[in-house]
């Protein structure tokens, strides 16, 4: 593997750790830069290598998180204790994954073969981004009935979940898609990008794991190496894009990344009706 390879892996990675986190599509962008930045890679290895870095991503959270992710302590006597409140939220996760995977499974295929085009990933980065501005400005006059993690019921999960089977849509975005009906339900900011940061964990975990198994894990020696440098680039990147996030969204809103979607979206209808 030459050196132009690596850095067509790692920019891949860099745009894996920022657009997994930001409500701006992962997978959109993924599949617009691909149409600039092309792997010498087989087709189905690159499919599965852009959802394979996502594990990196993940990590990233579990870091951050970890604190809030993980149930089992230790008392002040220094004995084993479960924290109920961090299990309870894992069951609400799991109540909220149960859309996205009837769905996924049912239309997967489907979706791969007839809407990963750029212009279904145009429109849905500016339909989503008008979503973004018009709902910020609806949030405005109201005050959020959801203000922490902890608040959010096996009801608001549930309907977040129904939510984020719109991401199945590529240039939606699963953190935009949860973001938006956690927004519109009445859940803060903060509380619907931490509850976005829990349900992301076991769905990119599965979607992971279903697509090396479709694959199977006979990689040559250069294949594991573009995965290893894809995953830590976009574990680094999504340390600090989380980081970001989180400090930002206790401050502003969402417009700012409606914005960047309508323009994103109207360059890439502009860039391939010219081309086409």
């Amino acid at each position: 593997m030459d050196f132009i390879e690596i850095l067509k892996v790692i920019f891949l990675g860099i745009v894996e750790g920022i657009t997994e986190w930001l409500p701006v599509s992962s997978t959109g962008h993924m599949l617009l830069v691909d149409e600039f930045i092309k792997m010498n890679v087989s087709e189905e290895f690159k499919e599965m290598f852009f959802y394979v870095i996502q594990l990196g991503a993940i990590l990233a959270v579990v870091l951050i998180f970890w604190k809030k992710m993980w149930p089992f302590g230790l008392t002040e006597e220094k004995k084993p204790a479960i924290k109920k409140d961090i299990f309870s939220m894992w069951f609400k996760v799991v109540v909220a994954c149960i859309p996205g995977a009837v769905v996924t499974i049912l239309f997967d295929d489907f979706i791969e073969a007839h809407l990963h085009t750029p212009v279904v990933i145009a429109i849905a980065l500016i339909f989503y981004g008008v979503a973004f501005i018009l709902i910020e400005n609806w949030n405005k006059k109201r005050d959020a009935k959801v203000a922490t993690l902890e608040d959010i019921t096996y009801k608001t999960a549930f309907l977040i979940g129904l939510f984020q089977v719109l991401s199945i849509i590529p240039g939606t975005s699963r953190s935009g898609a949860t973001i938006i009906g956690a927004l519109l339900i009445g859940v803060s900011r903060v509380a619907a990008a931490e509850f976005t940061f829990f349900l992301a964990v076991p769905v990119m975990i599965g979607m992971s794991f279903l697509k090396l198994v479709k694959v199977g894990f006979a990689f040559t020696g250069a294949e594991y190496v573009i995965l290893a440098v894809g995953t830590v680039t976009a574990f680094v990147v999504s340390v600090i894009v989380i980081k970001f996030l989180m400090s930002y969204i206790k401050k502003k809103d969402f417009k700012l990344f409606g914005w960047y979607r309508i323009v994103l979206g109207a360059l890439v209808l502009l860039y391939f009706g010219l081309v086409a």
